[in-house]
């Protein structure tokens, strides 16, 4: 995989660094965060014209076509703004689940209204004490004659609050399998709980009561709901370690800024080597972050599955690290004004906190890789 920008690539990235300096300032965002409103319309919008939400829709359902290398190219811009919108949740996992997993109709249905920004599909995969564990699901799908009834609770569903519909995963009651079923906001027995997390997004609890829905709900065949989340997952990690890439990437940016404009001692905070030293070793982490987000786009086009766990969870574990790293190092920097609210450092410090447990926390993907390397 070649990842080097493309002329095409090159166009994409300016033109998202030219509207998050625009339309995308940090007073803005975090204006909109506070009042628990982390999704606009009008930016919604604006990302789908941009070609940022359907970047690897198929061009038959109104996307572009894209491979997983350009999508590196937008989520790492995306990262430097610290967007709040569901790009990830809606544009990478849902959309990749439905263009592999999704029969005709649904992606008619769905697929090409995600491209186009008008609806929005989130994945509620989660469960209390579940552990980031996708096969643990105690949510229970019975068969009737008209489709399937839903009964169960989902939690921290990212973006919950702003979703068309959801992708559930529940256990077949008749067979014991694991299906993913399209549930629209509007079931009847479906009840959604929002709030918001700790970096200034949102997320929601579901809880299924009675939740019927047609038997055309289900994505793919019935038994095909674990395989079908893992690949959107697979997604979605590889998306948000370029995310996280992006960040450190601004967050370095903004701390060498404040050093070589704060002075102490008659000069520049910069100019003491001990600092030089630390802001290197910062620089060394988001390279090693950027270069594993290119190793989790390349495990997208891997054959074996093991081998695209391994060198996802690798690049999971890793991205995290240097997250944590980057994000504590730069507000240590900024000394007491780094503890204060009122600098936009923070808000990168708590977004790069938060990475670790989205798709699964450092412990549950090194227990991965361990199993992949015994196996």
């Amino acid at each position: 995989m070649d990842f080097t920008y493309s002329e095409e690539q090159q166009m994409l990235a300016d033109s998202l660094r030219r509207f998050v300096e625009t339309e995308y300032t940090f007073e803005k965002r975090r204006r909109r965060a506070r009042e628990a409103a982390s999704f606009d319309p009008r930016i919604w919008s604006l990302l789908a014209d941009m070609g940022v939400i359907g970047l690897t829709v198929p061009e038959e359902y109104g996307g572009f076509g894209q491979g997983p290398a350009s999508r590196v190219v937008v989520l790492r811009e995306l990262g430097r703004a610290l967007v709040v919108e569901p790009v990830v949740p809606g544009g990478v996992v849902a959309a990749e689940v439905l263009n592999a997993f999704g029969s005709a109709a649904q992606k008619d249905a769905w697929l090409a209204a995600i491209a186009s920004g008008k609806r929005i599909v989130t994945t509620a995969w989660l469960e209390p004490g579940t552990r980031y564990r996708p096969e643990a699901v105690s949510t229970v799908a019975h068969r009737t004659r008209d489709g399937y009834v839903l009964d169960g609770v989902k939690s921290l569903v990212w973006h919950g609050e702003t979703a068309d519909a959801m992708l559930v995963t529940a256990k077949l009651d008749d067979s014991n399998e694991i299906g993913l079923f399209i549930v629209p906001r509007t079931t009847p027995g479906l009840t959604v709980t929002d709030y918001p997390t700790m970096d200034g997004l949102r997320a929601a609890d579901l809880t299924l009561e009675s939740a019927m829905v047609e038997e055309d709900a289900v994505v793919g065949r019935p038994q095909d709901g674990l395989n079908a989340l893992t690949h959107g997952l697979d997604h979605g990690i590889a998306a948000i370690c370029a995310e996280a890439a992006g960040a450190m990437e601004k967050l370095i940016e903004i701390t060498v800024e404040y050093l070589r404009n704060r002075r102490q001692f008659g000069q520049p905070l910069g100019a003491f080597q001990a600092l030089q030293h630390r802001m290197a070793d910062m620089l060394v982490q988001k390279e090693l972050a950027l270069s594993m987000a290119y190793v989790a786009a390349q495990a997208l086009d891997e054959a074996d599955p093991a081998q695209r766990r391994r060198m996802l969870s690798a690049a999971k574990v890793t991205v995290a690290k240097a997250g944590r790293f980057v994000g504590q190092q730069a507000v240590q920097l900024h000394g007491g004004m780094g503890m204060t609210d009122e600098l936009e450092v923070g808000d990168y410090l708590k977004r790069l906190t938060m990475f670790d447990p989205l798709f699964g926390d450092s412990d549950y993907h090194v227990a991965r890789y361990c199993e992949v390397m015994q196996g």
